[in-house]
């Protein structure tokens, strides 16, 4: 593991729970970590409750737009974690890939969104965790 990794997360519209979860890690990693995120399918725009839930917790993502998966950005990420994005995601030898299953925010009201974001944080710091013993 290079000394600054990559960690790339990966879902079908690129709108929530890989936002939340890059928005956390860069809240927690600051720059210790780069931080990527990407979707199979990308939406238009972040998913308003995704956003209300992060703003909640002093995270702000209003900056974020939803992207498609590059090949290359896949290919150049020490780790991968893929939140439902299915047979696109992309599989490199030698890379590490963590599969999160978590519940779509997609068409939930910030109150259902909360939990996912939780979810997502507890997940995020294990994953921070890790990294930080390896490097």
């Amino acid at each position: 593991m290079p000394a600054k990794p990559s960690v790339l997360f990966v879902c079908m519209h690129n709108a929530g729970r890989s936002q939340m979860a890059a928005g956390w890690l860069r809240h927690l990693a600051g720059d210790a970590v780069e931080v990527r995120s990407a979707g199979s399918a990308p939406a238009e725009t972040v998913n308003p409750a995704a956003v209300e839930a992060m703003r909640e917790v002093g995270i702000d993502i209003t900056d974020q737009t939803p992207k498609l998966l590059e090949y290359a950005t896949a290919e150049t990420s020490d780790v991968i974690v893929t939140m439902g994005c299915g047979d696109t995601c992309p599989v490199f030898p030698g890379k590490r890939y963590e599969d999160w299953k978590l519940d779509d925010p997609a068409g939930k009201g910030v109150e259902s969104v909360r939990p996912i974001r939780d979810e997502i944080r507890t997940r995020v710091e294990n994953l921070l965790s890790d990294l930080r013993s390896a490097i």
